[in-house]
């Protein structure tokens, strides 16, 4: 009798000898049975009957199996019968060679891997899904509108190992990926959600990835291009990770003769208690937009548009609650810029060819910022390492500023704090200018200086701090030098 078996997609013929079968059955039956008239004593051979016994019903089990797999051989289990939650999409009928529109196969396998296994929750009313994965198969698939996670939430699901490919007619104001459309609900729809190991081409249409409403989410080795609003969007929720990414407008290295007219948003952080780490954005008109607080940015790598041709690299734009860290980054050609900054850390960073930190009152507030122990290289164009920028007002709230500890080189060096000595020979006045060292124009908040004369004891004071130059003044015209430390931390 001839038996066939669906197997890899295709039939493969199989042979049964079910005639064979039968007889062996019988013999091994047979066999059993008479084993206590040869020996002649049953209750001394029962042993070897309940090994044959065993042997047949392993002989049972084994055709009931069916044949063995041959090696190497990796047969397909639907997901209904091996309760798999994996679901990949080319079995839902996606084109991994990305000439027709996959949009609905691949929502199709999302929806059916927010089908919950079980009544287990993460956050309250966020079922676990199990670690449901939907995997892309290593194909490029066009999308003609965006996959969408399904309104009724979950967690604990990832999205990974292929390419998306925006068609041609795919809407401007939408992203391949979106967790939620939905941005008026103040509740947290998607926890734990993973996208990895993915490319994802907008085709200079929409944007890549938009990420609203959701917790602990995190976008893994991506690379996303040809977007014209945000590579990556950031709304509501809080603790997205977004780590080891690679995000341009357009494919580049530098150098790219169209770069004066880059548009969009790499990343845009419009939520809390995020992290970029390990990230290079290598072309658009803003690197980094965060307009949530407490995010912390580091060793990102930020190429996107030069500041000379009206790029930012990271702009912080909450003015009075940045609450953000940057550390270890590269802003190469870009700046970093902070609106009426209030507790912002930068450190560790390294910036190239006359890019710098600029602090932009808006209310005239700035406070508790920490910019120190950075590196600037640039082109002697006699920029600040840290510029204010107060063509909307100036800053008259400042408390707790200190820069100070950065190194530079064909850049002008500011500091919140400074040191510097005169001599005077037969003087009464000694003026120590700091104008050219201190960040803000006219604002001392202490003095320490010594005094230090050749020969006689005059008496000597602190009289003038106008235009950060300090004027120390001696009863007697006497020869001497003065040090002195001023600081504008609290000033």
């Amino acid at each position: 009798m001839m038996v066939f078996r669906k197997r890899g997609g295709g039939l493969e013929r199989k042979m049964t000898p079910i005639g064979l079968v039968a007889f062996l059955v019988f013999l091994a039956v047979g066999s059993a049975n008479a084993v206590p008239a040869v020996m002649g004593d049953w209750s001394h051979n029962s042993g070897h009957r309940n090994l044959i016994e065993r042997r047949l019903e392993n002989l049972k089990a084994s055709l009931a199996a069916g044949p063995a797999s041959s090696p190497g051989s990796s047969p397909k289990v639907s997901t209904e019968a091996s309760n798999s939650r994996v679901y990949h999409v080319t079995s839902y009928g996606a084109d991994a060679t990305g000439s027709t529109d996959s949009t609905d196969a691949i929502n199709k396998a999302i929806s059916d891997a927010f089908k919950a296994p079980s009544d287990r929750i993460l956050m309250a009313g966020i079922a676990d899904l199990g670690g449901a994965e939907v995997h892309l198969d290593g194909g490029t698939y066009l999308i003609s509108s965006p996959l969408t996670l399904p309104s009724s939430g979950g967690g604990n699901f990832r999205i990974t190992g292929g390419s998306l490919l925006a068609s041609d007619d795919f809407p401007t104001d939408r992203y391949l990926i979106e967790l939620n459309s939905d941005s008026s609900s103040s509740s947290f729809l998607f926890e734990y959600v993973t996208l990895k190991d993915l490319l994802l081409d907008s085709n200079y249409r929409g944007g890549g990835i938009a990420v609203v409403n959701s917790i602990r989410t995190t976008i893994d080795n991506c690379y996303i291009v040809h977007f014209m609003s945000d590579g990556i969007k950031v709304q509501g929720g809080h603790e997205t990770y977004i780590r080891n990414c690679f995000l341009g407008q357009h494919i580049t290295s530098g150098d790219d003769p169209g770069e004066r007219n880059f548009t969009g948003t790499g990343i845009n952080l419009m939520g809390p208690d995020n992290a970029v780490t390990d990230t290079v954005i290598f072309s658009a008109a803003t690197g980094i937009m965060v307009t949530g607080q407490a995010n912390t940015i580091s060793g990102v790598h930020c190429y996107n548009k030069a500041t000379g041709f009206g790029g930012v690299g990271i702009h912080l734009k909450t003015p009075g609650l940045i609450q953000t860290r940057i550390i270890n980054c590269y802003m190469d050609y870009t700046s970093i810029v902070s609106e009426d900054p209030v507790l912002l850390h930068i450190s560790g960073c390294y910036f190239l060819a006359d890019a710098n930190v600029v602090l932009r009152s808006v209310k005239g507030v700035i406070k508790a910022v920490n910019i120190v122990d950075n590196i600037f290289s640039g082109q002697n164009g006699g920029v600040d390492i840290v510029q204010l920028d107060e063509s909307a007002g100036k800053f008259t709230t400042v408390d707790q500023v200190i820069v100070q500890g950065n190194v530079a080189q064909r850049m002008v060096l500011k500091s919140t704090s400074a040191i510097s000595s005169v001599d005077g020979n037969g003087t009464t006045t000694w003026t120590v200018d700091f104008s050219s060292m201190l960040l803000f124009p006219d604002r001392i908040g202490h003095v320490q200086y010594s005094f230090h004369a050749d020969s006689s004891f005059p008496s000597h004071a602190l009289r003038n701090t106008t235009g950060n130059q300090v004027t120390i003044v001696s009863d007697i015209p006497v020869s001497a030098k003065v040090h002195v430390a001023v600081d504008q931390n609290g000033g």
